[in-house]
């Protein structure tokens, strides 16, 4: 039971849509909100984690028609589907429901009605982009087109990827509509929105309160708060899947306003269940609230950073005490492609690989900040076989089976103080933790397990075990030490491997239970037989993982209908901007080694104002002292985004008088003819800045 003191932590995920299978890319979100709840109730915190589908809008209503059934028979469908994958990657959710609920059409009705009464709708008519031949208007995520801004093809009908920039679906340069292919037409009908600049006073001062990391509320004041916030469009005309506004007949919710309030819902219907109070959890006035943590991808941070909180204000609700914001998934360094069978399903890996290896690979990597991670295969098989099977349960392997008989040695033996030094590094650990940097969690722990290892090597069991009657006494002591060693390390993995932590429980000391069974070696206590705790990642099962991803998506049928189509203005991956620029002249080794190639992190990044492509970077190659570099990246990479970014400088380059400034080196970046944009080029995982490029 959670101690009196606990703190009280109300934690969603995003909410996946009713329209499509969970792939690898959700997972990134799914795992990273799932290992932080788990540590805060391993610290003894009463946290639950609150999610549901996302059931309304045009493209259930349209794949629903398409298939011959009803709206809420795929829903029940998909609903099944999504529980039993996050079922098999050992997510848990204390409650799991849907926006197509009675408590979420209530809850909508509430936070409606106080909007209303804050006088902050209004209805005015909209030119809206229609598909004639799938006879629906079209929602902003199922027009593309390119960008009226940056002109970058094949961006939503909401906001483009490149610049940023948000606008109407009507304002793209030659739409298609991703439902058909059809071209939209333009059809005006009457709309209802919130003006949310009558908060914007409000959103200013929420934004920098710290529930938003200091670059993302940058970003937003540099690009949404420095002008008036523009009003936000909440209604749909029929046709349309959803629920109808009561004071607008006719009209129902865009998906977007009932998503989140999901949020509310699926805590109302916890509540219900558990006896508790809805107020105690959301409502202001109501006594000290809860800790309120969404986690969420970058694509959806105007909707959960402007809008979201600017509803619970003028609903007089609880805002959030975080939102922590992750970035996309690449594969092997790029996009989920289908055609490379590297868009992979939950379901597909499931049938291939263990799920505890993608949540240690994913945690190794997640950072608690807003940059990509890439599914490197390669690295993950690697990363996954030295780790988890070399050095975490190798510590058991290696010495339990000589415990079954004997048990634990009656008092602790002296082990150098390793148990003492891991001890102390939970205080680190749980701060990673609770900052969602588990990547540094990770990293900390694996040297603990590394320190175990060398003291297994130095002790030999295997030796002592042939050495006869004498060394029995030695030989209990060097595997009390190391299985202490194992358990410990379980202890602090438990968020991140929920599976290896009951299986460490069931050899040795019993289910773990308490962040503070780290602090406190077992003795005396029986040990159970082993069993292995985890496989080796085979190539072989990577490469049938792509296989049949692969075939899954060469094959008909609902996998087709899991995401909107690319428009047929689609870019390319053909290499056509590589062959229309031909290669330099051959140079020498001796040529190539005068460039020295170095790793830098960016440490601060702000636009050149009088200059149309520069951005002032300060970048660190390690150390105290830093630079000063002109990079021509301006309008492909927005400033706030870089900073923390690790990057390839040209270092010995001869410092450059600009009318900027003096440039003191090159950031290393990819563009050419036929290309939408300036690429930086990114070290591998582990690089530190400083280190060369050989």
């Amino acid at each position: 039971m959670p101690a009196p003191s606990a703190r009280r932590i109300l934690v969603t995920s995003a909410l996946p849509y009713a329209n499509g299978h969970i792939h690898l890319g959700h997972l990134v979100e799914y795992i990273q909100t799932d290992v932080f709840v788990r540590f805060q109730k391993l610290r003894g915190n009463r946290a639950i984690y609150l999610c549901a589908d996302d059931t309304h809008g045009t493209a259930i209503m349209i794949r629903a028609q398409a298939e011959g059934r009803s709206e809420q028979d795929l829903i029940a469908a998909m609903r099944a589907a999504h529980l039993a994958d996050f079922a098999g990657f050992q997510i848990e959710f204390d409650h799991y429901g849907s926006t197509d609920s009675a408590a979420n059409r209530r809850l909508c009705g509430e936070v409606w009605k106080a909007l209303r009464d804050r006088g902050l709708v209004v209805s005015r008519p909209v030119e809206q982009l229609f598909d004639p031949r799938a006879g629906v208007f079209l929602a902003d995520r199922f027009v593309r087109g390119g960008c009226p801004k940056c002109g970058a093809a094949d961006q939503y009908g909401d906001s483009c990827e490149r610049c940023g920039a948000t606008y109407g679906p009507a304002d793209l340069v030659a739409p298609k509509s991703t439902l058909s292919g059809a071209t939209p037409e333009i059809r005006s009908a009457e709309h209802l929105f919130v003006t949310i600049e009558a908060l914007h006073g409000f959103l200013e001062a929420w934004t920098r309160s710290g529930a938003l990391d200091p670059p993302v509320a940058n970003y937003l004041a540099g690009h949404f708060l420095c002008d008036p916030l523009r009003d936000w469009d909440v209604s749909r005309p029929a046709p349309y899947f959803g629920f109808e506004i009561p004071d607008a007949p006719g009209n129902s919710w865009y998906v977007w306003f009932d998503a989140p309030i999901g949020y509310l819902a699926a805590t109302a219907e916890w509540c219900e269940r558990h006896g508790e109070s809805f107020d105690a959890w959301w409502r202001r006035g109501a006594g000290e609230l809860a800790e309120i943590h969404h986690f969420i991808g970058k694509d959806i941070t105007y909707f959960h950073t402007l809008f979201w909180p600017a509803m619970l204000e003028a609903a007089g609700l609880a805002l959030p005490t975080k939102v922590r914001i992750h970035g996309f998934l690449t594969v092997d360094g790029q996009k989920m492609s289908k055609s490379r069978g590297t868009f992979l399903l939950a379901r597909t890996y499931l049938d291939h690989l263990d799920p505890a290896a993608l949540r240690y690979y994913y945690a190794s990597k997640l950072s608690g900040g807003i940059d990509d991670i890439d599914l490197n295969l390669e690295e993950f098989a690697a990363k996954v076989n030295a780790d988890l099977v070399g050095k975490v349960v190798n510590l058991a392997s290696r010495t339990a089976r000589w415990l079954e008989a004997t048990g634990l040695s009656a008092a602790y033996p002296e082990d150098g103080g390793l148990f003492a030094r891991a001890a102390a590094d939970s205080a680190e650990i749980a701060a990673a933790y609770e900052a969602c940097d588990f990547a540094r969690a990770t990293r900390v722990i694996m040297l603990a397990a590394d320190r175990a290892n060398a003291y297994v090597d130095a002790g030999q069991p295997w030796k002592l075990a042939k050495a006869g009657p004498d060394a029995v006494r030695k030989l209990q002591d060097v595997a009390t030490v190391a299985l202490n060693l194992f358990r410990q390390l379980a202890v602090y993995l438990a968020p991140v491997l929920p599976t290896l932590a009951a299986d460490a429980g069931a050899l040795v000391g019993g289910p773990i239970r308490s962040w503070e069974e780290s602090q406190t070696p077992l003795v005396g206590r029986p040990v159970g037989p082993f069993t292995p705790l985890m496989q080796r990642v085979d190539t072989k099962q990577i490469e049938a993982l792509l296989a049949a991803s692969r075939a899954e998506a060469a094959s008909p049928g609902e996998f087709a209908m899991d995401t909107p189509g690319p428009s047929p203005t689609a870019g390319t991956d053909s290499g056509a901007a590589l062959a229309a620029e031909p290669l330099a002249s051959t140079c020498t080794i001796d040529d190539f080694s005068k460039v020295d190639l170095r790793v830098a992190r960016i440490v601060a990044a702000e636009e050149v104002p009088e200059a149309k492509k520069l951005l002032k970077l300060t970048i660190s190659l390690g150390g105290d002292a830093t630079r000063t570099v002109f990079a021509g990246i301006k309008g492909f990479h927005e400033p706030a985004k870089l900073v923390g970014r690790l990057v390839v400088v040209v270092a010995n380059l001869a410092p450059r008088q600009m009318k900027f400034g003096v440039s003191e080196g090159m950031v290393v970046a990819a563009s050419g003819a036929g290309a939408e944009g300036v690429y930086l080029l990114s070290p591998d995982s582990g690089a530190l800045p400083g280190m060369r490029l050989h």
